[in-house]
């Protein structure tokens, strides 16, 4: 090779140039558009932040270059208080599989209300969905709560509770809730993850006491000698695992064929349980999610989100042998507010009304005609990205390589996220903020122009990236 040869760049190295001149362009164009679309938004924002910490109902809330302001939703599209349509692929991060407004909804709901909304008492509606539930997840026995930290919180206590150990594992980069047990190591940086065989015990906000922080061992995802390890270093310690069968909170992490069957193997080798946190995964992996989805049905599964239709609603399951401890009084599961009429009226209604074999054939076409339409402009585009789903889930990884664990997720460089959800906000498509870790939903009202019209957003975003 001569000394000229070895100078010019190679045609891969040029498409990179272009794309880091690019991307900064595209940003700041797109931000400055957003800003200009929704005065109204910005109007509402300079309010808010008045009487509202931060300006917002929930720190998740605040994105750049600005909240964004809905007034309400109909069908698969929501509206902004500027008057703005957006096909929504947002979805509450995962809770509006039922779309916006859907009649059966609207009807259960309404009609519950008429009837009273609070007994602190069972109803019928609660024997109902528990039985639902039993038949789709493989797990007899049910309780009910307000929100997926409430459930992944009685999950750990439960796990605790059973076996009398103190110690729990959970997995880098899997956000479990709010509670003080499952707020380690959720997003670390990387100057705090610690090595990539022994992830650190990494507080993920201010306020987490250390003495609990130690409690709770932090194994890798995809990864059974990291969870063998803590077992061995800690023995007859370890209560149990609660992991995310489907990570997603570093956009979509799959297990690997085998690995979460014999994780749980692992688990009762030593006399701890297994806990799968399906509160994103649910209803949206499947009809009987992530469980049903792998055929590994886990000691306890938490759900939340979208089995209330948009309605607060979580639950949690059992085996009977687990769950006896909780009819015994050995554990007391209680909440004012859980199974309340209101809730179960509505969670009824979503599974027995709206998440139907038909509505999943439904996802599943357009998830297909997603997928494929989105690889097709990568390929395209020659652009460094590939598409993961899981049911009415997906998103677009912004590299060529797989990622199978969150070191390989640090990696990913989020402002093609960033530029791409703003091209799709711009082009009318409501995804979710945070870039490279969330995810898209297909909701039951979605329709084939729907998805046609994220696939041309994404052809544009990709032109207008590659140059």
């Amino acid at each position: 090779m001569t000394d000229q040869q070895q100078a010019e760049p190679r045609p891969e190295q040029d498409a990179s140039a272009r794309r880091e001149k690019n991307l900064p362009e595209v940003i700041a164009r797109e931000e400055a558009a957003v800003l200009r679309r929704q005065p109204e938004s910005s109007r509402m924002a300079a309010r808010a932040r008045q009487a509202l910490t931060g300006g917002v109902t929930s720190s998740w809330q605040i994105t750049v270059p600005q909240p964004i302001w809905l007034s309400h939703g109909h069908g698969s599209k929501v509206y902004d208080v500027d008057g703005n349509e957006y096909v929504d692929l947002h979805g509450g991060y995962g809770a509006a599989l039922a779309g916006h407004a859907h009649p059966a909804m609207v009807e259960a709901i309404r009609s519950q209300a008429g009837r009273g909304t609070h007994f602190a008492q069972p109803t019928e509606d609660a024997v109902a969905v528990a039985e639902e539930l039993a038949r789709r997840f493989g797990l007899p026995q049910w309780r009910f709560a307000n929100s997926g930290t409430e459930a992944t919180m009685e999950a750990v206590h439960l796990m605790r509770s059973i076996t009398g150990r103190d110690l729990i594992i959970k997995v880098e980069g899997c956000y479990h809730g709010h509670h003080d047990s499952v707020q380690v190591s959720v997003t670390p940086e990387p100057g705090e993850a610690g090595p990539a065989d022994r992830p650190a015990q990494a507080p993920a906000s201010s306020g987490i006491p250390a003495a609990i922080t130690r409690l709770t061992l932090v194994a890798t995802f995809n990864d059974l000698g990291s969870v063998e390890r803590l077992l061995a270093e800690h023995p007859g310690q370890v209560a149990g695992m609660i992991i995310e069968p489907v990570m997603m909170n570093a956009g979509i992490i799959l297990p690997e064929p085998g690995y979460l069957a014999r994780l749980k193997e692992l688990l009762h080798a030593h006399s701890a349980l297994l806990t799968f946190d399906e509160v994103k995964t649910g209803l949206t992996a499947g009809p009987g999610g992530a469980a049903g989805l792998t055929g590994v049905v886990p000691d306890i599964i938490c759900l939340a989100k979208a089995i209330g239709g948009g309605v607060a609603v979580a639950a949690v399951g059992g085996t009977a042998e687990v769950m006896a401890h909780v009819a015994s009084g050995e554990y007391e599961m209680v909440g004012t507010f859980s199974g309340n009429p209101l809730g179960m009226a509505a969670a009824r209604a979503m599974l027995c009304e709206v998440a139907t074999p038909a509505a999943y054939r439904r996802i599943d076409a357009l998830r297909s005609r997603a997928v494929d339409g989105l690889e097709r402009e990568i390929a395209a585009a020659g652009l460094p990205a590939h598409v993961v789903s899981a049911g009415a889930k997906g998103c677009v990884v912004f590299s060529g390589r797989p990622v199978r664990d969150y070191r390989g997720f640090l990696g990913l460089d989020d402002r093609y996220s960033h530029a791409h959800w703003l091209c799709q906000l711009g082009g009318g498509v409501f995804l979710p903020p945070w870039g490279k870790i969330e995810q898209w939903l297909i909701s039951v009202q979605h329709d084939e122009a729907d998805i046609d019209r994220f696939i041309s957003n994404f052809t544009d975003f990709t032109r207008t990236v590659t140059g």
